[in-house]
């Protein structure tokens, strides 16, 4: 990567916490992988390839390895590294996840030095109003009978201030959020029940994070979300019964201009909805026998960074020509997950409005 551009990436990758041992050591065996089709060491092996052709400053890793009493998502994403020859090899991880997917930062010490900074202040079991710290509990009315609901991430966001070599300084907010599936469900009207349920639940951690976003940009500090929202305009047809997408919440679409967030595909879905979208997941229907896509992964920007033209790509395995044009990158991108990566180009050179951290920013 050239030193006057800083690549920032999401990437979810699919059991990633499966492939390590207590130990974070790889399985790289013949075993089956949680992947369908794909052993412990094809997955691996894929993984390697995409990453190192990734060659990011820094990358969110959504389901990253799990961290208990036994296991440390750290140890094993270092492992990891090490095993690949990557230069994002040194690993950040926030607060626990309650599932065995933790969200984490892969990223290369030469270059950035990020530091877990949650905001907010910690709440108790009745929680608060007021956007409290991602650990914590955020109280909202979200069926609208005035009574406020608790809500909680079983996967807390993942908070970090980013000092990049130069002086350059910008805070990342690393999301996985509630997914809206019907997981548990006995007949179609318990389905709908839950998947109403989980979507009031989403949207809530969506304002939940918009909250937040808006503190930073009014600080006028220089800010990227990126993640899995497991959401996407017109992705399903609960949207019309609440009125928006979570993306649309957190893009913050109805807030002045400065308070607003950018992601040209989130854009392109929002503003297209007839004609082509891109996609970022890619997942099997055994039912209908066929591959559904899906926009569900996203790097948003401040409009400070805006300012500067960065450039996304996904990854896409047939949909990028550059990923079609190589066939070992095409077909580990296949076996790696069932997302595809995003990546983010910064440059940070050049007479764009100066990033929070330099000159006429405003400090945190």
């Amino acid at each position: 990567m050239a030193p006057d551009r800083l690549r920032l990436a999401t990437y979810n990758i699919e059991w990633f916490n499966a492939l390590f041992d207590d130990g974070g050591r790889l399985h790289e065996d013949g075993a089956p992988s949680a992947r369908y089709g794909v052993s412990r060491a094809e997955q691996a092996g894929a993984l390697g390839i995409v990453f190192s052709a990734l060659d990011a400053d820094g990358i969110l890793i959504v389901e990253g390895p799990d961290t208990n009493s036994r296991r440390s998502t750290v140890r094993a994403l270092e492992n990891f590294a090490a095993k690949y020859h990557l230069r994002a090899r040194r690993a950040l991880h926030g607060f626990s996840s309650e599932t065995e997917q933790e969200i984490a930062f892969l990223y290369d010490p030469d270059r950035i030095a990020p530091r877990h900074d949650p905001r907010g202040d910690p709440t108790g079991k009745k929680g608060s109003r007021l956007a409290p710290r991602f650990d914590g509990v955020f109280r909202y009315d979200l069926d609208a009978d005035s009574r406020p609901d608790t809500i909680r991430f079983s996967k807390p966001p993942l908070e970090m201030v980013l000092r990049v070599a130069g002086g350059h300084r910008l805070r990342l907010i690393g999301v996985h959020a509630k997914s809206k599936n019907p997981h548990g469900a006995k007949n179609e009207a318990d389905a709908m029940r839950i998947s109403i349920e989980n979507r009031r639940k989403q949207l809530a951690q969506c304002i939940w994070i918009r909250a937040r976003v808006e503190e930073h940009l009014r600080r006028g500090e220089a800010l990227v979300v990126l993640g899995d929202f497991n959401d996407g305009p017109g992705l399903d047809e609960f949207e019309k019964l609440f009125g928006q997408s979570g993306i649309e919440i957190v893009l913050g679409e109805t807030a002045p201009p400065e308070l607003r967030l950018f992601d040209p595909h989130a854009g392109m879905a929002l503003h297209h909805r007839m004609g082509f979208a891109p996609t970022t997941a890619r997942f099997y229907l055994k039912p209908q026998n066929r591959y559904f896509e899906a926009l569900l992964d996203f790097i948003m920007v401040s409009p400070g960074i805006l300012a500067r033209r960065p450039d996304w790509r996904i990854w896409h395995p047939f949909n990028d020509p550059g990923v079609l044009a190589v066939p070992e990158l095409r077909e580990a991108l296949l076996q790696a997950s069932d997302h595809f990566p995003v990546t983010l180009d910064i440059p940070l050179g050049g007479a764009a409005a100066p990033l929070p951290g330099q000159a006429g920013a405003r400090q945190t």
